[in-house]
């Protein structure tokens, strides 16, 4: 099932991110439409306004691979409850694909899923 290789896929990424400052790690698998993944893990910095959620890394890496249209997204927290992307890697996600999946899990292995023009109803674009 391609949400649990997404959810396996986030897990593993967040064991590589740098949380040195708030320890809370944060993982993330973007699927392209093209059937690739790509991984990402947060960043923080000592000026907490340079650091990267996982999230965005994803997409950055995608993009920067060529990809610009996504399928869907997993994300895995190190808290627990369930682990919400913030409105800057919602916006953007929406930049590339409005109607993509987001998946977001819990500390017991639970997931919801989302589309992406639920959670982000008035995208910033340039149609806008």
């Amino acid at each position: 099932m391609i949400i649990t290789e997404l959810i396996c896929k986030a897990q593993e990424a967040r064991e590589l991110a740098y949380a040195p400052y708030s320890g809370f790690k944060v993982g993330a698998a973007l699927l392209t439409k093209s059937g690739a993944f790509f991984t990402g893990a947060n960043v923080e910095n000592a000026s907490y306004g340079l650091s990267v959620c996982a999230e965005r890394i994803a997409v950055f890496k995608a993009v920067n691979s060529g990809e610009r249209e996504f399928a869907a997204i997993a994300i895995v927290g190190s808290g627990s409850g369930f682990i919400y992307p913030c409105g800057a890697c919602l916006q953007v996600l929406a930049e590339f694909s409005p109607q993509m999946n987001v998946i977001i899990t819990d500390d017991k292995n639970n997931y919801k899923e989302y589309n992406l023009s639920a959670m982000l109803p008035q995208i910033f674009s340039l149609e806008k």
